[in-house]
C-alpha cells in the first residue's frame, strides 16, 4: 500500500575543488596578504564601534521574574487551562533568522519584557509567536509533547536508525521513516534527548516485520493522556491505528480504526470529500481514488475519543472519527459533520509560488491535526500541503494552518484563521505543518520545524 508521507531526497554534497599554486606565487601572495591585514587592522582600530540596533525578531532568552508562573496544568493533560492566543498578521510572518541567545531560565517564564498570551488573543490579533529556542534537539518529524509535572515533558515521535540511531526491540536497525519513540526533557521543554534509542512498541516476535509489526512506519504519532489511560494514534500506509497505555510506557497491541485507509474504486466508492481529484502538477495515474486517513490527530472529551484524519486530496479536507474511549477503535464511527473544513480556494494560478500562493497552501492535503481546548473553543493546528510547484518535483510547498470550532462542539462547524498560514510563508519546509501545541499554566508553546532539519519552540506573547 502506498504511503501518504512527504519525503524529499537530499542531494549529496559536492566535493570542493582543490587549489594548487607554485612556490613563488605563494610567497608573493603571502606578502600582500600580511600587508593588507595590517592595513585592515589599523583601520579598524581607528573606527568607533557602532552601537547595536534593536531589531524586531523573536527573543531566545527568557528572564526569570521575581515570582514564578504558576503551573496549573495536570501532568500529561492536553487540556488547556488559561491558554494564550496569537494575533493574525495580514500575511504570515516568515521564520526569522536569529542568533541563539543564552538558554532561557529553568521554568516556564515569558521572554524578557514580554507577557504570555492565549490562542484566543492570537485569533483576535492581539498576540504573536516568538521563536524562543531554534533547536530543541528533536528530529524534524512530527512530535506530540505532553507535560508530565515539574520540569519534565515527554515527546513522542517517529525516528529511525538514519535519524537517531534507533533499533527495534530485537536489536535491529530501524529503516526510515521509523518507529514510535519517546524523548524526554528535564529542563522545562528546552531540550529533549532520546535516552533509550529503542522502538516503544514490542514486536510480536523476532525479527520484527514490516506488515505484522509496522516497525518501519509507526508514523506521525499523536498522544492524549487522561487520568486513567493514555491513547496514541499513528499512521501506517495511510491507515490509522490506535494503542492504549496505563502509563505512557507500556502500550497495547495495535487496533485499526475501521474506515481509515487509501483505496481505489474496485474496493468501494467514497464520499465526495474523500475523492482524490486532479492536481495540475501530478499525473492522474500516480494517485489513488479515495482517502480517509494519513497523519492523524487525537483528542478526548469526557468519555468520547476523537481521531482526526485527512479526507481526500486535491482538494484536501479535515475530518474525524469518534467513539466511546473505553471501547477503543472498535466502536469508532465517522463524525456527523464531516468534513469539518476543506481547501475551498483550489490550487490557484499555476505560475504563482512563494508568499503570493499563501491562500492556496492547503490544496492537496489537510492533515496532522493537533487540538487543544481554550475557553469556549477548540483550536487546531494542521498541515496544509499545496503539492508540487511543477511536474518535475515532489511535494515542495508546505505550511501550517490554524482553525477553531465555532461552538464548544468538536463534531460541529469549524472556521479557519483569516491570517493563514501562520509561522512562515510558502514554500515553508517539510516539517512546519507537523506542529505540536503545549499549554502549561499561562504559557502556550508550539514545537515545530524552524528551519530545514531543526525542530524548535515558539512561545505565544502579547503584542
Amino acid at each position: 500500500m502506498a504511503r501518504l508521507s512527504h519525503i524529499t531526497n537530499a542531494e549529496n554534497p559536492e566535493t570542493m575543488p582543490r587549489y594548487t599554486s607554485s612556490f613563488p606565487v605563494r610567497v608573493l601572495f603571502l606578502f600582500f596578504a600580511l600587508l593588507s591585514g595590517y592595513a585592515l587592522l589599523t583601520g579598524c582600530a581607528a573606527q568607533p564601534v557602532p552601537e547595536a540596533t534593536a531589531t524586531a525578531v523573536p527573543l531566545t532568552a527568557s528572564t526569570q521574574p521575581a515570582t514564578a508562573t504558576t503551573v496549573a496544568a495536570s501532568p500529561g493533560a492536553n487540556v488547556a487551562t488559561a491558554v494564550p492566543t496569537f494575533a493574525p498578521p495580514a500575511t504570515a510572518t516568515p521564520v526569522p533568522t536569529i542568533t541563539p541567545s543564552p538558554t532561557p531560565a529553568l521554568g516556564f517564564y515569558p521572554p524578557a519584557g514580554r507577557e504570555f498570551a492565549t490562542l484566543a488573543e492570537f485569533w483576535e490579533g492581539r498576540a504573536e509567536w516568538l521563536l524562543e529556542i531554534p533547536d530543541t534537539g528533536l528530529p524534524i518529524g512530527e512530535s506530540d509533547t505532553v507535560y508530565r509535572g515539574e520540569y519534565e515533558l515527554w515527546s513522542y515521535l517517529h525516528a529511525s536508525d538514519q535519524s537517531a540511531g534507533v533499533v527495534d526491540q530485537c536489536g535491529d536497525p530501524v529503516a526510515f521513516p521509523g518507529c514510535t519513540t519517546r524523548w524526554i526533557s528535564l529542563d522545562a521543554g528546552q531540550t529533549f534527548t532520546l535516552t533509550e534509542p529503542v522502538c516503544l512498541f514490542a514486536c510480536t516476535s523476532c525479527p520484527c516485520e514490516h506488515l505484522r509489526d509496522q516497525i518501519d512506519q509507526q508514523q506521525y504519532p499523536r498522544v492524549f493522556f487522561t487520568p486513567e489511560e493514555a491513547y496514541l494514534v499513528y499512521e501506517f500506509g495511510a491507515y490509522n491505528y490506535l494503542r492504549t497505555s496505563p502509563d505512557g510506557l507500556a502500550w497495547s497491541d495495535k487496533t485499526h480504526i475501521d474506515g481509515t485507509w487509501i483505496w481505489t474504486y474496485p474496493y468501494g466508492g467514497c464520499a465526495p470529500y474523500e475523492l482524490i481529484g486532479l492536481h495540475p502538477n501530478i499525473y492522474a495515474n500516480q494517485e489513488w481514488d479515495c482517502l480517509a486517513g494519513g497523519p492523524p490527530g487525537i483528542y478526548v472529551e469526557g468519555d468520547t475519543l476523537y481521531v482526526f484524519v485527512g479526507l481526500g486530496k486535491a482538494p484536501g479536507h479535515m475530518g474525524c472519527y469518534k467513539g466511546n474511549r473505553f471501547e477503543g477503535a472498535a466502536g469508532m464511527v465517522e463524525c456527523d459533520n464531516n468534513p469539518l473544513f476543506g481547501a475551498e480556494l483550489g490550487y490557484g494560478p499555476t505560475d504563482v509560488v512563494g508568499t503570493a500562493a499563501n491562500p492556496y497552501f492547503e490544496f492537496r492535503t489537510i492533515s496532522s491535526a493537533d487540538v487543544v481546548r481554550v475557553g469556549d473553543h477548540y483550536y487546531m493546528t494542521y498541515e496544509g500541503v499545496r503539492g508540487p510547484s511543477d511536474p518535475t518535483v515532489v511535494d515542495d510547498q508546505f505550511a501550517l494552518g490554524l482553525a477553531r470550532s465555532v461552538t464548544l462542539e468538536i463534531d460541529g462547524p469549524w472556521e479557519k484563521y483569516s491570517g493563514n498560514p501562520i509561522i512562515m510563508d510558502l514554500p515553508g519546509n517539510v516539517g512546519v505543518g507537523h506542529a505540536d501545541i503545549v499549554i502549561i499554566g499561562d504559557a502556550t508553546y508550539l514545537y515545530t520545524a524552524t528551519t530545514e532539519g531543526k525542530r524548535g519552540r515558539y512561545v505565544l506573547v502579547q503584542k
